[in-house]
Formats: C-alpha cells, structure tokens, sequence
C-alpha cells in the first residue's frame, strides 16, 4: 500500500457521480451533527433551564427509542424505497431539531431529543440501504470510507461552532444556531432528491425471505462487531482524556492533539485503510487485524501510567497513531460484512440491526471504561484489550458461518407479489460513469 501525496488527491475525490451527491449531503448533516454535539447538553441547562439530572435522563431515553426504531426504520426504507426514506428522515430531522430552539421546560426537551434521536436512527439505516441499492457491491465499502473522510471534516467544523456559540453563551446566539443546523438537517435529506429512486432487490433464488432477529450467524457478526466499537470512539473521547488527567503525568492539553491526529489521519487515509475489505473474506480480515491493533493501542496507552510526562506523553500518542489504524480497520469491514452478508431484498431492515448493535457499543463503553479503566488501571486496559483481540480473532470464523448460510446470487428472480418483482427502468448511466447492472 504505497503512500503518495498523488495517491492521497485520489483517494479525496468521489469515486462517482452517487457519492458525489451523497458527500454534499453528509457534510451538511454532519456539520449541524457536530454542533448539537457541542451544545446541546449545555442548551438545555443554560437557556431552558432543565436541570443537569433531568437533561442525563432525557439523553438516556432518546438514546433507546433510537436502538428501538432501528429495524422498523429499516424495514420502511425496504418497503419504501431507501431514497424517498433518507429525504424523510432527514426533513423530519431537521424540522424537530428547529423545534429545539422553541422548548420550554422538561417535557418539551424530552419530545424534541426523543424524535430527534428517532429520525437520526432511521435516517442512518436508510442511507445505509441507499448506498447498497444505489451502488454495485465493489464500490460500496469504498463509498462509505470516502463519506466517512466527508462525515469527520463535517464533524469537526460542526464542533468548533459549537464552541464558538459556547464561548458567547448568549441564549439567543443558540437558538439561532439551532434553527441554522435544522435547516442544515433539512437541505440535507433534500440533497437526496435528484438521486434515482432505490427500490430493494430481488430475492436470490431459493433464500426466503427472513426477518433480521431470526438470522442468527448475521446477529452474531452485529455483536461481535459491537464488541470492537467499545474500542473505537468512546474510548477515545471518554476514557482517554479521564486516564490522561487521573493517571498519568503527561500535559491535560495533549489530549486535543491527540484528536486532531485523529481526525487527520480519518480524513487521509480512511479511503487507503478500506482496499482489500470489499468482500467478507477482506470485511473479516480487516475486523481481525482491527482488534489486534485495538489490543496493542490499549497496552500502550496502559504504558503511560506512573511514567515520567515525556514518556507517558510518547505511550499516548503512539497509541493514539495504532489507536486510528484499527479504528479504520474496523469501519471497513464492518461495512463490508453488514452489507455482503444481507439479503439484496433487505438491506434497510439489516443496517437498521448492524446500526442498533453499534449504537449498544457505544452506549455502554463510557460507563465501562469509567468503572473499570479508570478505577482499575492497567488491568483494566488488559481486561479491555483481551476482549478487543478476542472480538477480532473470532470474526473470521463467524463470518464464514454467516456466509456459509447465504445463497449465493448468482440467478436471481423475484419472489412472487413482492412489490420490487418488475423490472426497474434502466437509468442512463452519468458522463464518465460506467453502466452497470441495475441493482436498485
């Protein structure tokens, strides 16, 4: 994998006409993400004056309404189609999170952030399904590691507004910014329009056709992929800077330039870091190489502790550098196996599950890298380390189970009086585009 300034221009170009629109789209959903990120929390506190254990309630609640909403919102943008769903999803988005600037009291935050949260959970399992419907199967995972390089540029712009708004603190300032991330929210679901519409392909010859919870080897992939998210975002925004300030010698301060190579290492190389996970034999390497990198990074940053602040200062931001690597890894092939590993007639209703799975990784990790990293030390770092590396040595051979139970598509026909059985309108093929076969 030969690293090259030219290489890297490549890799910052959309692959197509598709991911060209949906990179606009996600920029702009991602900056107003950002945003309310930074905000919210303190919004509410400041300006509307719920009190900090009502705000961690409502978060909660919003939190699990969203896991539940994953699926049914998957299996609409299947009936539906994933196009028309993302723009739903997204106007519906936007249009709560406008309402965020006109609560009052608890019950109105608890209305908002709940909704919010929903329509944030259904648009993901949409676009999702979209990118699957929208994209023959070679180029998805290089699809969604060119929009995740969009979605943290996005991120980070969303962010410093938030903290520009938080350093004025003035109610007003707030409440206009929330109503200009709604409208962010808003033009990007509309963004989605002039795509062409997406339906579900057909059932492959001889597969039945199931609902997601009755398919076992998959719902396996989905935790043992949960397992590896303890070891990506959370554990670097949550438990990182607590073991940094409590356990080690080294600078408080390190910690924002620790995220920032995050973060620029995301946007180079996500792209370079996602060759060779096309398919479930490349989605499942790049799982099994994530945790290993995930198991060392934590035994680097466990290093840091009772050392003199240079050297626990190098610990962390190698572990930081091996920390991005597998954290890369990771997002590849869980792409590549969420995506080759559902039926082509249910691509939403899996996404929505593999979305659910990840969303329980990250709820949890912060309570359980505060308990048992940040209260037991270095063991903790080597109890978290073993159950990354055994979540990556273990997918290969789940996923090969998985796939083992798949009918391979290679004739496909339509299930009888399944809405998707007619044959969709070829759609002409952009300037430069190659054509290929219809899959939507």
């Amino acid at each position: 994998m030969a690293l090259s300034p030219a290489g890297l221009l490549r890799d910052l170009k959309p692959p197509s006409p598709v991911v060209r629109v949906l990179a606009v789209s996600n920029f702009a959903r991602t900056v107003a993400n950002g945003f309310l990120l930074s905000v919210t929390v303190l919004y509410f506190m400041r300006a509307v004056g719920v009190p900090a254990a009502s705000v961690g309630l409502g978060m909660t609640v919003a939190a699990v309404l969203a896991m539940l909403v994953s699926i049914p919102a998957g299996q609409l943008s299947d009936r539906f189609g994933s196009r028309t769903t993302s723009v739903v999803f997204g106007v519906a988005q936007g249009v709560v999170v406008c309402g965020y600037a006109l609560t009052g009291g608890f019950a109105g935050f608890l209305v908002v952030v709940a909704f919010a949260a929903m329509a944030d959970a259904g648009g993901a399992a949409a676009r999702g399904a979209l990118i699957a419907e929208a994209l023959p199967p070679a180029e998805r995972v290089p699809a969604r590691a060119y929009l995740q390089s969009v979605i943290n540029v996005g991120l980070s712009l969303g962010t410093l507004l938030g903290g520009a708004a938080l350093a004025a603190d003035s109610a007003g300032l707030y409440r206009v910014l929330l109503v200009g991330a709604g409208a962010l929210f808003v033009a990007a679901g509309l963004m989605c329009l002039p795509l062409p519409p997406t339906r579900a392909g057909a059932a492959v010859a001889g597969e039945q056709r199931r609902h997601v919870l009755r398919d076992a080897p998959f719902l396996v992939v989905a935790v043992l992929n949960a397992v590896l998210v303890l070891g990506t975002d959370a554990l670097l925004t949550v438990a990182l800077p607590l073991w940094i300030a409590e356990r080690t010698d080294a600078p408080v301060s390190l910690f924002a330039g620790l995220i920032l190579i995050n973060t620029v290492m995301c946007v180079l190389f996500q792209v370079r870091m996602s060759k060779g996970s096309e398919d479930i034999a490349g989605g499942a390497r790049a799982m099994r190489r994530s945790g290993i990198l995930l198991a060392v990074c934590c035994a680097c940053f466990a290093l840091s502790a009772g050392q003199p602040g240079w050297v626990a200062a190098a610990c962390l931001v190698i572990g930081a550098v091996v920390h991005v690597c597998g954290e890369m890894l990771h997002s590849a092939g869980s792409w590549a196996l969420s995506y080759e590993l559902s039926p082509a007639n249910a691509h939403g209703q899996y996404q929505g599950m593999f979305n659910l799975a990840q969303r329980v990784g990250g709820a949890v990790t912060p309570a359980l890298t505060a308990v048992v990293i940040i209260g037991w030390g270095w063991p903790g770092w080597a109890l978290f380390g073993a159950v990354l590396l055994a979540g990556g040595l273990a997918t290969p051979a789940v996923a090969r189970w998985a796939q083992s139970t798949r009918v391979p598509e290679t004739e496909l026909e339509p299930e009888p009086g399944h809405p998707t059985a007619a044959a969709p309108e070829p759609v002409p093929a952009a300037e430069g585009q190659r054509t290929e076969p219809a899959t939507t």
